[in-house]
């Protein structure tokens, strides 16, 4: 082989994901002691460093804003495979699984990952500028499959408890399926500059101009197939050895006297930390339409996939599925609602509007640990 097939296959985006792939397959199934615990957390870091890495690549070389669906979509697949897989094994408290994970997937992504971008962005530029039509239209359509999908089952009559029945679940399946259908094919086809990338002109203030990516050369194609492979790798690794720490963290969790919901916000985060970074990293290059883009992409996508699958899975499984949120979460989600509205529709964002959407996610961290 080539000098550069083989320092490329050295390199530490071809490494650690390989050996981030082969820590949860050594792994799968096994109780880890305490060092094991400690080497997989350090692999599973570094495979999402190296995801965000392939994932960028991919988006050089596909544009935006298909590069931002890469990531979102290739996450959420990997996510919702783990979510099944964990309530197949017809655990009690895997009941509420879903819910919690879909959940704390909306708030990281609508309120987390959009807190830390815009501040970024602030920080960088004072004033973040985005595409409001496009973002308006992301945070509408999260809202329409958060409503239907998880507030809904709350209020309904026909089964008892915050459950869907049988027809309610595949409504609420289809219908989730055709928002996240329509959304994608808006953003990629029909109305796709409303989700270019556009940043503050160098010459007035205010003032916008769409970006392009004339710095670099597009990747070739050999290098988006192996980018492709390795994110693929890299991803599965994450969420395969986010499940083998996850025993560690439940144990801590439960020795803490903290809800076991907990443990689903956690594992959460560390799936969506791919998306966290390259969110940050977009925003920082004064890119804030594509970190919004990755944002409320990844919340639909959590959605749109996850609700269908666990549809599908219901058929299968025996056990209770409980979709409905509490009065508290529902709170929450208004809230986030409203505050994003507010946010999107003016195009513009300052430290102040970071600062509301971090404080409504650090408070449903806090309430997820003291309820």
């Amino acid at each position: 082989m080539t000098g550069a097939f083989r320092r490329t296959a050295l390199h530490w985006t071809t490494l650690l994901p390989v050996g981030a792939f082969l820590a949860f397959l050594a792994t799968f199934g096994r109780d880890l002691p305490g060092w094991g615990v400690t080497i997989v957390a350090i692999l599973l870091g570094g495979a999402v460093l190296a995801s965000v890495h392939h994932a960028e690549v991919i988006a050089h070389r596909v544009g935006e804003p298909f590069g931002s669906l890469v990531l979102a979509v290739a996450v959420t697949i990997i996510e919702v495979a783990l979510i099944v897989s964990v309530m197949a094994g017809g655990d009690e408290k895997s009941a509420t699984l879903a819910r919690d994970t879909v959940f704390a997937a909306v708030m990281i992504t609508c309120n987390g990952i959009v807190g830390l971008c815009l501040l970024s962005a602030a920080i960088r530029r004072r004033v973040a500028i985005f595409n409001p039509e496009g973002t308006g239209a992301a945070l509408a359509t999260v809202a329409t499959l958060a409503t239907l999908s998880l507030v809904l089952p709350t209020f309904t009559t026909s089964h008892p408890g915050p459950q869907f029945s049988a027809g309610q679940l595949t409504f609420a399946a289809l219908a989730s399926l055709a928002l996240y259908g329509l959304f994608v094919a808006v953003q990629t086809v029909r109305h796709r500059d409303y989700f270019l990338p556009i940043t503050t002109s160098d010459e007035g203030a205010g003032e916008v101009v769409e970006t392009e990516e004339h710095h670099a050369a597009p990747p070739s194609n050999k290098a988006v197939v192996l980018s492709l492979s390795l994110l693929l790798v890299a991803l599965i690794a994450v969420v395969g050895d986010a499940k083998a720490v996850s025993p560690t963290i439940e144990t801590a969790v439960q020795d803490a006297g903290m809800p076991h919901s907990v443990v689903g916000v956690i594992i959460a985060m560390l799936v969506l930390a791919p998306e966290t970074l390259a969110a940050v990293r977009a925003a920082r290059r004064d890119r804030t339409q594509t970190s919004l883009n990755l944002a409320y992409g990844s919340a639909m996508a959590s959605i749109g996939l996850t609700i269908p699958a666990i549809a599908i899975a219901s058929i299968w499984m025996t056990g209770p599925l409980v979709l409905g949120l509490g009065a508290t979460q529902m709170v929450l989600l208004g809230l986030t609602v409203v505050t994003g509205i507010i946010t999107i529709v003016p195009g513009r964002a300052t430290l102040l509007h970071a600062g509301v959407h971090l404080s409504i996610f650090a408070a449903f961290v806090f309430l997820a640990t003291s309820p």
